[in-house]
């Protein structure tokens, strides 16, 4: 029994250090690669470096019209994001008339800020002033290049009409395409009252297909064909707060907080394994499991680490290690009564426990208020709290109890100075 217990013992023990070593430094077993922990878990905005914008609604619109307003808008605005290619920006909605855009690792801030931002309003004019058609007619716009009369091939943008707009400006072409000794006659395109191109009428389109010329870029041409595709936002929505943070900044507060984490946590294991012995031991042992189940968990959910989130986690951190205490101290109390150690645990356990739900569940509640409520920085606090609180009750109630056992069916379980007493 006792042999059986100890070779359990040091399974558990090994698998400790193997998921340890796997998260700090990654493993590779032929084609085969667990990749570390600064490698697989995505950085928040304040360690990855990039920009957040707070855009305004300007509408006096309020109620249930402007909540449908808003979501509209951020449905625009993630649509033209996701053209930026910016791996999981956080888009959010605050307050009533304000969404805020986080977009990590993005290199060209003001260009991102500016795209974000536009009204995107289309329309087709002819030479009269009169609108033949808006955007909200186009099906689909891409970027390409096309072949000129001069045999340079050019970067435009193709568009393509819905069944209405083919309608639309199919007319519009065969009453304004030239006839005998007819002047050329242009339809302009015109992107937030501003003219971006002014196509000449040659012939009668009746597919429902035209093209933007005009001095593009192929990238210039890709940013137009996206705020076309996306649509117009459907109101003026109006800067209030921007900041861009360089990566630099953000990758020496995360090794800095790394570090101080660290400190903490070897400063926390040598208090346990002192003042408690071979709980102790038991419990810093479960306190790498809890921490290799909180960032499994961040990975497994697509969580993005920020600070806020790293505090978070040293709160929780601090939380697993006030439940081992309060269960040793039970346990210590049991031994001086003069019952046996297989007894104390028992007890210990079971007398703890309520005191330990209770603590954890109070946090958990204000975490899952933090995450629902908050935004930004204070929603990566709470989900890391949320994600930890769990974690620890799984690790303190079930997992510590279960590796005190082992060590006491291994030990001489007799010896009640070990053991803290």
């Amino acid at each position: 029994m006792r042999l059986k217990n100890t070779i359990i013992f040091f399974i558990i023990i090994a698998l400790v250090f193997f998921g340890t070593y796997a998260a700090i430094n990654g493993i590779e077993i032929g084609k085969a690669k667990i990749p570390s922990v600064k490698e697989s878990i995505d950085l928040g905005l304040d360690l990855a470096g990039g920009v957040y914008v707070v855009l305004e609604a300007q509408t006096d619109i309020q109620g249930p019209e402007l909540q449908k307003i808003m979501e509209q808008s951020k449905a625009v605005i993630s649509e033209r994001v996701d053209g930026l290619g910016v791996s999981e920006p956080n888009i959010v909605i605050e307050g009533n008339n304000r969404i805020r855009i986080e977009l990590a690792g993005v290199e060209d801030v003001q260009e991102a800020i500016n795209m974000i931002g536009k009204t995107a309003q289309l329309k087709f004019v002819d030479p009269e002033g009169k609108e033949i058609l808006s955007g909200k007619n186009v099906k689909g716009s891409e970027p390409q290049y096309q072949k000129m009369d001069n045999g340079v091939e050019q970067p435009v943008v193709s568009l393509e009409f819905d069944k209405e707009g083919s309608k639309k400006f199919a007319e519009a072409t065969r009453r304004l395409a030239p006839k005998t000794n007819d002047m050329e006659k242009i339809i302009s395109i015109i992107l937030d009252d501003q003219v971006i191109s002014s196509p000449v009428v040659n012939a009668v389109i009746e597919d429902g297909r035209a093209v933007i010329q005009g001095d593009f870029t192929i990238e210039e041409a890709g940013r137009l064909a996206t705020l076309i595709r996306a649509g117009s936002l459907p109101v003026e929505m109006k800067e209030v707060q921007s900041s861009v943070i360089g990566p630099t900044l953000g990758l020496e507060a995360l090794d800095k907080s790394i570090n101080a984490a660290a400190i903490a946590i070897i400063i926390i294991f040598l208090f346990m394994l002192i003042i408690y012995k071979l709980p102790g031991l038991v419990a810093d042992i479960s306190l790498t499991i809890y921490i290799l189940l909180v960032l499994l968990g961040m990975k497994g959910l697509g969580v993005k680490l920020t600070l806020p989130g790293i505090a978070g986690l040293i709160l929780s951190i601090g939380m697993a290690v006030d439940a081992n205490v309060l269960i040793f101290e039970r346990i210590k109390e049991e031994l001086r009564v003069g019952k046996s150690i297989r007894s104390s645990i028992d007890a210990g356990f079971k007398r703890a426990l309520s005191s330990v739900l209770d603590s954890n569940i109070t946090t958990l509640i204000a975490g899952v208020v933090l995450y629902g409520f908050g935004s930004g920085s204070i929603k990566g606090f709470g989900v890391t709290l949320v994600l930890g609180i769990i974690a620890s009750m799984i690790t303190a109630v079930f997992i510590t109890k279960h590796l005190l056992k082992l060590i006491v069916n291994m030990t001489n379980a007799k010896n009640t100075k070990l053991y803290g007493a």
